[in-house]
């Protein structure tokens, strides 16, 4: 049984299956709203923030994710599994840093 997806940027909802990627299942269902990049955690143009729920997470690019960030909930959707429902904002590869400013602010 898959989890459900929900992006509130653009309010679309997808359903991911277990042990696919919020990225891949996007895809994979024609879905938009994520931006794509290299798929392998090494670009950030995916870079999401998890409003709520729960992804278990695989390598990702220190440079585009911080420590700080992922303990924020901000990480690579490329890289990202969810294991309950998820809702996101996407952050993308312009606006890498929002997490690390919103908490200095």
């Amino acid at each position: 049984m898959g989890v459900s997806v929900h992006i509130e940027d653009t309010g679309e909802r997808y359903d991911c299956v277990p042990g696919e990627s919020l990225l891949k299942a996007m895809l994979r269902l024609g879905r938009r709203g994520i931006p794509s990049g290299c798929h392998g955690g090494g670009c950030g143009v995916c870079k999401v923030e998890i409003v709520s729920g729960a992804v278990t997470r695989g390598a990702m690019s220190r440079a585009h994710v911080s420590p700080e960030d992922e303990a924020r909930g901000c990480l690579l959707a490329c890289k990202a599994y969810p294991v309950s429902d998820v809702s996101l904002r996407v952050l993308g590869a312009m606006q890498k840093n929002v997490c690390r400013k919103a908490a200095k602010a």
